[in-house]
């Protein structure tokens, strides 16, 4: 094969590649900035401005009023907005106490143990066996309970079981209608969290001046990954995409050393690691028909 046919075979798959890691950038960039708004705004309330912002502009794009859900589609929807909602409030709360790149490993132990339900073949155990290590080294057990917030760590497992919630009740609500259905999980989600988290917050969240650092946490957070994805997911096989986005949680833990000066010990690195090969393994390893959870995972993944 030439050099030219080898560059524009490379050149297809390399863009969109690209374009991934931006996305997974801007999200836990968008995360990072997020937390340095704690002492200001309070967890609880960067979770209200970021999840009612977020929902304005989704809305705005996508129109959701216009969208027609059947009875057999309402109570999922239903529970996929519940579950954006509370998934994204865990998650803040968690990361209050918790390095960023933790918080995520612990969080994307949810899909991980979703996508890996129901698997019978020996390599798939070795997988779990993987994620069940890396947990073992970021939970605080044993001697270690100083290492590690217990109550931050069960905060983002719940965000880890809301996003499994998330993308089966995804599935089910958004069949018909796509990522618009999005829009619609985002305003049922802010019609609960978004009052709860002004109840909480702090009282720097009423100063005008937060407005626009809250604005930017939206779109870092969710409109610009959420539309870079979207562009993504028609140019790569969801087996691909899923291998991809194993990596966030290292793309969470270099966040947070780079903006918010975080730094994780030796054995939490080789956690991270543990979890990242276990979620890249079993989507790589998976059966032709178990790749569609991988798929929808992704496609759910708008708020995260």
């Amino acid at each position: 094969m030439s050099l030219s046919s080898r560059t524009k075979n490379f050149a297809p798959v390399f863009m969109p590649v690209a374009v991934l890691l931006l996305a997974m950038l801007s999200l836990q960039g968008g995360a990072s900035l997020a937390k340095s708004l704690f002492s200001t705004v309070g967890s609880t309330g960067i979770t209200a401005l970021r999840l009612g912002l977020g929902t304005l502009i989704l809305c705005t794009i996508f129109k959701p009023w216009r969208l027609h859900f059947t009875r057999e589609q309402r109570v999922p929807l239903l529970i996929y907005g519940l579950a954006l909602g509370a998934m994204n409030f865990m998650f803040y709360l968690s990361i209050r106490t918790l390095p960023l790149g933790v918080a995520v490993a612990l969080e994307f132990t949810g899909p991980l143990t979703l996508a890996l339900l129901g698997s019978r073949r020996l390599l798939d155990f070795v997988w779990v066996v993987l994620a069940v290590m890396g947990l073992w080294f970021l939970l605080p057990f044993g001697a270690t309970m100083t290492a590690i917030d217990p109550f931050g760590a069960a905060l983002a497992i719940g965000a880890g079981v809301c996003w499994a919630f998330y993308i089966l009740a995804g599935q089910r609500a958004g069949a018909e209608h796509g990522p618009a259905t999005v829009a619609m999980g985002s305003l049922i989600a802010s019609i609960i969290f978004v009052p709860l988290g002004l109840t909480f917050a702090e009282s720097g969240i009423w100063h005008w001046n937060i407005l626009p650092i809250a604005l930017l946490v939206a779109l870092l957070s969710s409109v610009i990954p959420y539309s870079l994805e979207m562009m993504v997911l028609t140019r790569l096989p969801a087996r691909i995409f899923g291998t991809l986005m194993s990596l966030e949680p290292a793309m969470a833990a270099l966040s947070g050393m780079l903006f918010l000066g975080e730094t994780l010990s030796g054995k939490q690195c080789l956690a991270l690691l543990a979890i990242i090969i276990a979620s890249a393994g079993s989507t790589l390893t998976m059966k032709p028909k178990k790749s569609q959870l991988s798929e929808v995972e992704i496609n759910n993944k708008a708020e995260k």
